[in-house]
């Protein structure tokens, strides 16, 4: 097993990504730290949904990637790092743009202080697709410009520069990886496949979603997980991007079809104003080119969309309370 006996630290490990990621690394054998946003319920998120065996193999820490002091004692004796601590909410960092610089950015600088002085083996910092705005051509690989189309966006522009500047600077062994949209069970009814599952779990006979002509490549969470360990063990990722994604594109309308396909039911679809972003913030396309962990890494998405979609579809039947479609918080 690749991280057999390796102390390795996942920030932002009670989210979506974060839970799958933590409980694959504990499949791999490695001695796992969970950095958890400190709330005092001993709430641990997504960690709570793992079987009991494997959430005793971790070791949970609540804390907060802002404060550079707690970052530091975090990251000591860590030999990897894998950063996915964020908020990722778009539509709530119109509102609250500060915090999302707060967290984003200079969260992502005491993580990679914190690593430096702790001489930590590798970081992987987490990106998003977003960074590359409205695509200039597709499929869109890691030389596309970046645009900052939503505060959101910009933030996470400037957690990818520290991270490359940490690398040039300092030697910091920093690798990024890019996220396509990511989706799979415990992801929040933020999203839309879970939303759109949700309300279909709930028997909703009019769908409530936003603007339905965006394309996006939608890939799996295991997969995408996959590319986090190999990207993690990989020397020519060092100091780079990597695009992680299907390379296939399919439109918000056509993917709510499908979805209606998997949970074998029939709804009409409407737009909900409060999910339509403005009209120069809106990404219309975003499509992957995976080319690059493909020839370096061997790395290739294993799941279907429709695989993945099914699975989601039982994790939101098993969890009706959770994926409540009043629950929808921007």
């Amino acid at each position: 097993m690749r991280f057999s006996g390796r102390r390795v630290l996942v920030t932002g490990a009670a989210g979506f990504i974060g839970s799958h990621l933590a409980e694959a690394l504990v499949h791999e054998g490695a001695r796992v730290t969970a950095l958890v946003r400190y709330n005092s319920r001993s709430d641990c998120g997504c960690l709570d949904y793992l079987r009991p065996d494997i959430r005793d193999a971790i070791e949970m820490l609540f804390g907060d990637i802002r404060d550079p002091d707690q970052m530091r004692r975090a990251v000591e004796g860590q030999e990897f790092v894998f950063h996915l601590a964020a908020l990722v909410g778009i539509p709530y960092s119109y509102h609250a743009p500060h915090s999302y610089v707060e967290t984003n950015v200079v969260g992502t600088l005491n993580i990679l202080q914190a690593a430096l002085q702790a001489n930590v083996q590798r970081v992987v910092l987490t990106s998003t697709s977003e960074v590359y705005g409205t695509s200039e051509y597709s499929p869109i690989d890691e030389k596309h410009p970046l645009k900052g189309q939503s505060p959101y966006s910009a933030s996470k522009i400037g957690a990818d520069m520290l991270s490359e500047s940490f690398w040039r600077t300092y030697g910091l062994q920093t690798s990024v990886i890019r996220p396509f949209n990511t989706f799979g069970p415990r992801q929040s009814a933020r999203a839309v496949i879970p939303t759109v599952l949700s309300q279909l779990a709930s028997g909703q006979p009019v769908l409530r979603v936003g603007s339905v002509e965006p394309v996006r490549d939608f890939t799996f969470v295991l997969d995408v997980t996959d590319g986090f360990l190999s990207i993690a063990m990989s020397e020519d990722t060092v100091g780079t991007v990597t695009n992680v994604g299907s390379g296939e594109g399919i439109a918000v309308g056509e993917l709510v079809r499908i979805c209606c396909e998997v949970a074998g039911q029939e709804a009409e679809v409407e737009t909900a104003e409060e999910r339509v972003r403005p009209k120069e913030s809106e990404v219309w396309a975003l499509v992957c080119d995976a080319s690059r962990a493909q020839s370096t890494l061997g790395w290739v998405p294993r799941h279907s969309l429709r695989e993945g979609l099914t699975e989601t579809w039982e994790f939101v039947r098993k969890h009706p309370a959770l994926f409540s479609p009043q629950r929808y918080a921007i």
